[in-house]
């Protein structure tokens, strides 16, 4: 009776978790909607700033959305390969917009394992401004997106900034899984740490910073060689001292997962990287993961009123997580329809926690490494020399 009793109350961990999770976003959306003001005092000169490897789906739409920003003065800086599929694309781009400062930079000049932070090295060099905008080829914006978050700016303390995503759209199951996973999975931690003021990270989709925090811990040089350079290029310039914002504002981003493999794939090796970075916050997510625990507690004692606690507990708080960060917080429409989805994706990012515990390496462009404080370390002496002739 003793070990089922226990068994139970660690079952309903979860639900303290989930608890917590609301009460963030519901603090983060109310007073955060300042941020979402129309900004008309303070427009400083931005360089918006694009990696570009490939090219994305939607491309030339995703690009066209910077072109068309209800912004007095700003440059657009692209870094792309020569032979780069993507720069007949561009080419159009600046064709179609003249009025528009659109730079092309052909190639990073360096060699570095993590070649998009190789380009965001000549690309903040070379910037005309001093306020960046840095954003993947796949993202896509509204036209007051440079006005918003250009604004935290103003405080001279704000080192960097990001926003909230979302897709643009879903074509298939698996798409729609992973719109599910973001918006019920993956930002309600992120709540959390804003609450607890925590936040020290940016997202890849939107980093916002400035050449005066950027030069501060040393420029994209210092991250040529880690997995995570969203990550870090928060975390170094909090290190730095300066606040780290995160903004309401929500742009989209191109769904980049066509199959199933690719969704485990690629999801498997992103949590690898956060196991090997931070192993005991990882293995904290175990009391997360409210449906397993739900099943744990049915086993254990198999009764109605604890099946009827625990999964509908559980199903309650995912909905409802879900419904506020989601619908009320991000304004998504349609979202509701895809909640059924929530069990399976919750079943999914179990079995690919479990199987991130597999793994001492990661692999990157068919090489692996070790993660070494942070840094891509060789898993053997001949991978640089393999790594410099994929360049």
């Amino acid at each position: 009776m003793i070990v089922k009793t226990i068994v139970l109350i660690i079952a309903a961990i979860p639900f303290c978790y989930y608890l917590l999770a609301l009460y963030s976003t519901v603090r983060f959306f109310v007073e955060t909607k300042k941020d979402l003001r129309r900004n008309d005092d303070y427009l400083p000169p931005i360089s918006c700033l694009k990696p570009i490897k490939g090219l994305d789906e939607d491309a030339y739409e995703n690009y066209a959305s910077f072109c068309r920003q209800d912004y007095p003065e700003y440059e657009i800086v692209f870094c792309v390969d020569p032979d780069d599929p993507a720069l007949p694309v561009l080419q159009k781009l600046i064709e179609d917009f003249p009025q528009r400062q659109i730079r092309l930079l052909f190639g990073s000049g360096r060699k570095a394992i993590n070649d998009k932070t190789g380009r965001l090295t000549r690309l903040t060099r070379e910037a005309k401004y001093d306020l960046f905008v840095i954003t993947d080829g796949d993202v896509r914006v509204r036209p007051d997106y440079l006005r918003t978050v250009a604004s935290p700016f103003r405080d001279p303390k704000v080192g960097a900034a990001t926003c909230l995503y979302v897709s643009t759209k879903e074509v298939n199951l698996v798409q729609e899984l992973q719109s599910v996973g973001m918006i019920s999975d993956f930002f309600a931690p992120v709540m959390i740490a804003w609450l607890f003021d925590d936040l020290k990270i940016t997202f890849g989709q939107s980093i916002l910073t400035t050449r005066k925090a950027v030069d501060a811990y040393g420029g994209y040089p210092v991250l040529e060689n880690r997995p995570a350079d969203d990550v870090y290029a928060g975390r170094l310039v909090a290190e730095q001292g300066f606040e780290v914002k995160l903004l309401p504002y929500v742009v989209q981003s191109v769904a980049d997962f066509a199959t199933m493999s690719d969704l485990l794939h690629k999801r498997t090796r992103w949590m690898t990287v956060q196991r090997l970075m931070r192993p005991w916050g990882h293995l904290g997510l175990i009391f997360t993961w409210g449906l397993i625990w739900a099943i744990v507690a049915v086993a254990v004692c198999p009764t109605v009123p604890v099946a009827i606690a625990y999964f509908g507990g559980y199903a309650l708080f995912r909905i409802l997580i879900t419904w506020t960060i989601g619908v009320w917080g991000m304004k998504q429409k349609g979202f509701l329809k895809k909640l059924p989805l929530i069990p399976f994706w919750d079943a999914l990012a179990f079995v690919m926690w479990i199987a991130s515990w597999g793994r001492r390496t990661i692999r990157w462009r068919g090489v692996d490494y070790f993660i070494r404080e942070g840094r891509l370390v060789a898993a053997t002496p001949a991978a640089p020399a393999a790594q410099n002739s994929a360049q």
